[in-house]
């Protein structure tokens, strides 16, 4: 049985103008100028030039308008209420859609169309054995590498294609797709990966007899010791294959030579260039005092185009004089819709510029000292809420502009969200970053004997020492945030 009941509900709603503010707040510098260029390009009411350079209205109309600003919503919301069918404006720089915009990349060449290509070269009997090939192909996932095992490609194919091919026939394919360019590609781990360059180059007739030598031990290191060589085993890598220390060493030097990632050496068109990074802000000392600015380069000014809002005034003139019929009904909510949009972009802009400003004064003034003498041991422990409570904004705020903001220092070009990070006490009770205990970390590891690495026992003693009160399994775990490899994997010969 249906009921009907009265509820209070608080609910917390954004407005448009939060959402555009949110939106603008996450892009960097180096996509507003072109997120400003689609919004000149989706709402004619915006237009670029300062506001001082709009033209003056005449003082009655002005005045004229600000009277009736409240009529003439009255009158539009009454229009809607009375034919809400009758027009229905997208709104422009509030749909879900405005998150997905991207800069248009043009259309390339991909990985897997090159191995495409590659298949042409292939001999094949009939369709069937270039299907199979094409379904390697299909699986060979962007790193290069082939995931799928013969048995289950086996079965993949009797049960999508209905064609039956054994596990020999589809390792020969295999075999023959790893013969493709980029060298290494179709591997099924790292070991292949590797043995599959390293034949790629002994099939080479250029190469004098050293080399040669060189290059087939190193194949045969991969092929017959790999576990041992990976893991830095290398005395048991000596006894096993009976070879010299000086062997091992050039034949190591041929190996850390191979691509591990055999897709990252396709060169091919769709292959991006070196991304540049723009910075959001700049900070320069000037004698101890610090001068911040922001990056607004090839950024337009923006204003309403006036035309649309005389366009707009002279439909309501007409609307008082006579009963407006449904065509100027609809030029009137379209040009205000058109110019309300327009405002909130241009408010949500200031608001960014605003927003922006104050968090990056506020991280500059929390960690002067830093940006003073460019010593990272100088910064302190600061997180979002640090921040938040400086400026009075929500953390979720201060974490859209850090998260993909950068700042110019002297010091070089810094990520924003690398100022932010835990604090610790050391031994004498002081507060420091964890940023800081992790370049500590990193340079005793620096420093370390490379034939006998410290362990993360012995790191965590040699911390204590300097002062910071720290945990073996800490240690492991900022080392792990570093990349930097256990022990017996930094050993060298």
């Amino acid at each position: 049985m249906l009921k009907q009941k009265l509820a209070q509900k608080q609910l917390q709603k954004l407005s448009p103008q939060q959402i555009q503010l949110m939106r603008l707040l996450q892009i960097p510098a180096a996509t507003l100028e072109q997120r400003i260029k689609e919004e000149l390009e989706a709402n004619p009411a915006l237009e670029e030039g300062s506001e001082q350079d709009e033209l003056p209205l005449e003082d009655s109309e002005e005045a004229e308008n600000k009277e009736d600003e409240y009529e003439l919503d009255d009158y539009l919301r009454e229009y809607m209420e009375d034919d809400p069918s009758a027009y229905n404006l997208p709104q422009n720089s509030q749909g879900t859609e405005e998150e997905d915009k991207a800069i248009p990349i043009p259309v390339q060449e991909t990985f897997h169309e090159f191995l495409q290509k590659q298949l042409g070269l292939l001999s094949f009997q009939d369709e069937r054995e270039k299907a199979i090939a094409e379904y390697i192909v299909g699986n060979i996932g962007e790193d290069g590498y082939l995931r799928r095992s013969p048995e289950a490609i086996s079965d993949d194919l009797l049960f999508a294609q209905n064609i039956q091919a054994s596990v020999d026939e589809i390792e020969h394919w295999i075999q023959q797709v790893q013969r493709f360019e980029p060298p290494g590609v179709g591997a099924r781990n790292l070991q292949e990966c590797l043995a599959i360059q390293l034949q790629h180059k002994l099939r080479k007739e250029d190469l004098d007899e050293k080399r040669r030598k060189q290059l087939e031990l190193a194949l045969r290191i991969v092929q017959k010791a790999f576990n041992d060589f990976s893991n830095k085993r290398f005395n048991q890598v000596k006894t096993r294959l009976r070879i010299s220390n000086e062997e091992l060493k050039e034949a190591m030097e041929e190996i850390l030579q191979l691509n591990p990632k055999p897709a990252s050496a396709y060169t091919g068109s769709n292959r991006r260039q070196t991304e540049y990074v723009i910075p959001d802000f700049f900070v320069v000392n000037r004698d101890g005092q610090l001068e911040l600015s922001l990056h607004n380069l090839n950024l337009p000014d923006l204003r309403i185009n006036n035309h649309y809002q005389n366009m707009l005034q002279q439909y309501h003139a007409k609307a008082k004089k006579q009963k407006a019929g449904k065509k100027d009904k609809e030029a009137i909510l379209f040009i205000k819709q058109k110019i309300d949009n327009a405002r909130w972009f241009i408010d949500a802009i200031r608001q960014r510029y605003d927003t922006m400003q104050r968090i990056m004064q506020a991280i500059i003034e929390y960690q002067k000292k830093y940006f003073l003498t460019g010593d990272e041991m100088q910064l302190r422990p600061m997180i979002l809420k640090d921040i938040a409570d400086i400026t009075g904004l929500d953390i979720s705020t201060v974490s859209r502009v850090a998260n993909s903001k950068y700042v110019q220092t002297e010091f070089g070009t810094k990520k924003l969200k690398d100022f932010f990070s835990e604090g610790m006490q050391t031994t004498e009770g002081e507060e420091v970053s964890t940023r800081e205990v992790k370049n500590a970390l990193k340079e005793l590891i620096e420093k370390e004997n490379k034939r006998k690495p410290l362990s993360d026992e012995k790191l965590k003693t040699m911390l204590r020492e300097k002062g910071y009160d720290i945990a073996r399994r800490t240690v492991a775990k900022y080392r792990e945030q570093m990349n930097i490899p256990v022990a017996r994997l930094r050993k060298e010969l």
